[in-house]
C-alpha cells in the first residue's frame, strides 16, 4: 500500500465549511444503510464536484468510518495536484488495465480512517475499464474492507463516464454551481443518470455567496478556465481550439487481465483490512 499526505486549503478547514459538509454526510447517512457507494458528478467541469467529493470523504473519516476515495476522473483528475504531497506511483488506471492489485494503488493517507486511490495516468478508453468487471470487482471488493467507497467522477454534461459509473453505485450526488447552470441543462443531466439507472440521493448547491461579497468566486474562475480549456480541445465544446493540454504519464500497456477465479481472491485487498 502507499502511503500520501494531503494538503488541504485554508477555505476547506473553516468552521462553517466543514459543518455543511457534516450535514450532507449526515444526509447521507440517513439515505440508508445500504447506501455506501457514492458517486458524486457535476454538469459541466469547475462546478467543485471534486471539493465535495473530498470533503465528504474527509467527514465520514473524521466521524470514525473507514472511507475510501476514488478519483475516477481519469481523463483530466485535479485532484492530485490539488491535495496530494509526496510521491505517489501508481493509480486506479494500472489496476484497471490489469497490471496492480487494487491493495497496491490504494494510499494511505495522514488523515486517520481516509484512504484515497488516485487516478493514474490517462487511459485511451476510460468508460470501457470503468464499465468493466475489473471496476466492478474492485467496488465489491472495496465494500469488503471500507465503510464508504467516494468516488469522483467526470462532468456527466461532458463526457459519459459519471453515468457508466453512477449505475455501479448506491447513489449519486450531484453538483451544482449556484447562478452557473440552467434548470434545463441541470434536468438534462439528471435523465442521463435516470437512463443509466442511478439512485440520486440528492444535488448539492455549490459556491453559494453567503457572505455577499462574492467569496467562491475566484474558485469557479480558476477552476472554470483550468478544467474547460481542457475538455473544450478534448471534446470540442468548452475551450478554445489552442488550448494545451498538460502532460500525463503515458499509460501503461494493458497487462494479462486477472481471471474470475483470481478476481474472486480474498486477497485481491491483501494488506487492507478493517480495524474493527
Amino acid at each position: 500500500m502507499q502511503s500520501a499526505k494531503l494538503h488541504f486549503s485554508q477555505s476547506e478547514n473553516n468552521y462553517q465549511i466543514k459543518e455543511a459538509y457534516k450535514t450532507l454526510r449526515s444526509n447521507v447517512e440517513f439515505s440508508g444503510q445500504n447506501v455506501r457507494v457514492i458517486s458524486v458528478t457535476s454538469c459541466t467541469p469547475g462546478e467543485g464536484k471534486t471539493t465535495v467529493a473530498m470533503a465528504l470523504a474527509r467527514a465520514f473519516a473524521e466521524a470514525g468510518k473507514k472511507t475510501v476515495l476514488v478519483d475516477a476522473d481519469m481523463r483530466k483528475s485535479v485532484l492530485v495536484g490539488r491535495y496530494r504531497t509526496g510521491s505517489v506511483r501508481l493509480g486506479l488506471t494500472h489496476c484497471l488495465v490489469g497490471r496492480e492489485r487494487l491493495s497496491s494503488v490504494i494510499c494511505e493517507t495522514d488523515t486517520p480512517n481516509l484512504y484515497v486511490v488516485f487516478a493514474g495516468p490517462v487511459p485511451p478508453n476510460p468508460s470501457e475499464l470503468l464499465g468493466g468487471r475489473i471496476f466492478g470487482k474492485a467496488l465489491e471488493n472495496m465494500k469488503q474492507v471500507f465503510d464508504y467507497v467516494i468516488i469522483d467522477t467526470p462532468p456527466l454534461g461532458s463526457v459519459i463516464d459519471a453515468a457508466v459509473v453512477a449505475k455501479q453505485c448506491d447513489g449519486t450526488i450531484m453538483v451544482i454551481e449556484s447562478n452557473a447552470i440552467s434548470f434545463r441543462f441541470a434536468q438534462r443531466v439528471k435523465d442521463q443518470l435516470d437512463k443509466a439507472g442511478a439512485k440520486m440521493l440528492g444535488v448539492v448547491l455549490n459556491k453559494v455567496d453567503i457572505s455577499g461579497k462574492g467569496y467562491y468566486g475566484h474558485y469557479g474562475s480558476y477552476y472554470g478556465k483550468y478544467y474547460g480549456k481542457y475538455y473544450g480541445k478534448y471534446y470540442g465544446k468548452y475551450g478554445e481550439d489552442n488550448a494545451e493540454t498538460p502532460s500525463r504519464p503515458k499509460t501503461p500497456e494493458p497487462g494479462t487481465e486477472p481471471d474470475d477465479d483470481d478476481l474472486d481472491e480474498l486477497n485481491y485487498l491483501a494488506g487492507v483490512t478493517r480495524k474493527d
